[in-house]
């Protein structure tokens, strides 16, 4: 059993914060690009996401991912109430406390990030209810099947370093089923649904661009790449390709965009970024610095596309909870199966296609496919109980009014003509 290592806990310390930051930051980009009767609740499906979830992980959510395997499907409740969490290493280089909560904090971002899709529209009492039970019955499973000990998927061999399978397109699909349940928003698309403060929207991208270093650079202090423990050397290149691919995906989009209107939008860079930071994180410590710029441009102009499939199929993703999430998680799964090597990833794996070994993209598909088809199955299912019970879509009157102002009885701001 590994000792306690100084430096892989100091930097899991940081990590752990970083991805806290977040939900934050995603709480900016997503209430920039509403109208500005609706910014705090939007603010409000990151925030309370953040007390939600915390306590649920250290009732059951920990035990549930991360608790000894039952069949490859779910976790044990050895550990439930962190009963048997404590300083101690328990196999790995960092204590087993830190380990939970770094842990915690994708299971508590990862049901905010499905909010983007229905913002402006749902019932807060929908909301919190739907985000305690995916958590625990989508979120919790996946978790176990790609990352906890004796999962079924990761034991095929499917690769996920940080959260492209289990954050990003889990909460995608669960995003695009979501859309479609809830419905358009009032007047969508004929009457526009301007962002009402694009630079509350930057300001959130930098944040999560900050935050992602922390999402991806953090798991190779957590045994994320099969034995990666305490690899300072893992570490820094999750860390560069990171920010490689957030760059590479944020000119793409704008390229793309100046070809398409012959003008690239602030709002695109920011989008593109995220896309870019997306595409990566399945393969952030399994590719090198040269394979990062190309999965961050490439997911950054699928992406691009992506935003463009609720025109063509008329859904309202309203903050393009899929277009970017969705879309993203799912190509940079399968593009960490064709750039992975065979110096970084586990000997049982031996790299991608690149390297050889086209048998990682089947993994990696079997893996999006199974992942894809429960969380979208379940989320339906949960979406249709919670409508019966609390009713999922506010009153026609309160959209009109604003989620602020009828839900929580405030307004993010005081001058006259701010709210509508």
């Amino acid at each position: 059993m590994p000792p306690i290592s100084s430096g892989d806990t100091a930097w899991l310390l940081v990590s752990t914060c970083l991805v806290m930051l977040m939900t934050p930051g995603l709480a900016l980009f997503y209430g920039g690009m509403v109208q500005g009767k609706n910014v705090l609740s939007t603010f409000m499906h990151s925030f309370i996401a953040l007390g939600l979830v915390s306590v649920q992980w250290a009732l059951v959510g920990y035990t549930l991912a991360f608790g000894p395997t039952q069949h490859g499907l779910i976790g044990g409740l050895d550990f439930a109430g962190l009963s048997g969490v404590g300083t101690d290493g328990a196999g790995r280089t960092v204590p087993h406390l830190l380990f939970m909560m770094y842990q915690g904090m994708f299971a508590i971002i990862t049901p905010a990030l499905i909010s983007g899709a229905f913002a402006e529209r749902i019932k807060f009492t929908a909301y919190v209810a739907f985000t305690l039970l995916w958590t625990t019955l989508v979120y919790d499973p996946i978790a176990h099947w790609v990352w906890g000990p004796g999962g079924w998927l990761g034991a095929r061999g499917a690769l996920d370093f940080a959260g492209g399978t289990v954050v990003h397109w889990a909460s995608g699909v669960s995003a695009l089923v979501a859309a479609i349940v809830i419905g358009k928003r009032t007047g969508y698309p004929s009457r526009a649904h301007t962002p009402h403060n694009l630079t509350m929207t930057v300001t959130g991208a930098g944040l999560l661009w900050f935050g992602w270093f922390g999402f991806n650079a953090g798991g190779a202090m957590t045994g994320a790449a099969d034995g990666a423990d305490g690899a300072p050397g893992l570490a820094a290149l999750a860390l560069v390709n990171t920010h490689l691919a957030a760059a590479a995906g944020a000119l793409a989009w704008a390229l793309l965009e100046a070809m398409r209107q012959k003008k690239a939008t602030m709002l695109g860079v920011a989008s593109g970024l995220v896309a870019g930071l997306v595409g990566i994180t399945p393969a952030a410590g399994f590719v090198g610095p040269g394979a990062a710029m190309a999965i961050g441009a490439l997911t950054g102009a699928a992406c691009f596309g992506g935003v463009l499939l609720k025109h063509r199929f008329s859904y309202d993703d309203a903050l393009d909870a899929f277009g970017v999430h969705g879309v993203g998680g799912a190509v940079g799964a399968i593009l960490t199966g064709v750039f992975a090597t065979v110096a970084l990833t586990p000997a049982s794996v031996r790299g991608g296609l690149l390297a050889g070994h086209a048998g990682l993209i089947g993994e990696q598909l079997i893996g999006l496919l199974a992942v894809g088809a429960y969380a979208g199955v379940v989320t339906l299912m949960l979406l249709k109980l919670v409508d019966r019970v609390f009713g999922l879509r506010v009153d026609q009157e309160v959209e009109y009014e604003g989620l602020d102002g009828a839900l929580h009885d405030e307004r993010a701001y005081s001058l006259d003509g701010a709210n509508g």
